[in-house]
């Protein structure tokens, strides 16, 4: 599995250890991921996702995953997202 959020795509990032010396060590920085189900009120049912802490923050500020993934655009959306998003889409069209 790979250390990437499902709602924005945050990844693995690499920087360096610098001691007092100043000598530069490669490590890397890894995102907070949490496996959470969340609630979509238009399905009906809850979705399990790998998302940051950060997501989850931002998810409960909009209102919800529907409300989150309704307002933010496609080209920010990792695929896993999109996908979400347009069954949510397809359920409130119904």
């Amino acid at each position: 599995m790979s250390r990437k959020c499902d709602i924005t795509g945050k990844r693995v990032m690499t920087g360096n250890n610098v001691s007092h010396a100043m000598n530069h060590t490669r490590r890397r920085f890894l995102p907070n991921l949490q496996s959470t189900r969340i609630l979509s009120d238009a399905l009906g049912e809850s979705i399990r996702l790998r998302v940051s802490t950060r997501a989850l923050r931002t998810i409960e500020k909009k209102g919800g995953l529907d409300a989150f993934l309704l307002s933010t655009p496609n080209r920010k959306l990792p695929e896993e997202a999109l996908k979400v998003k347009r069954r949510v889409q397809r359920k409130l069209a119904a």
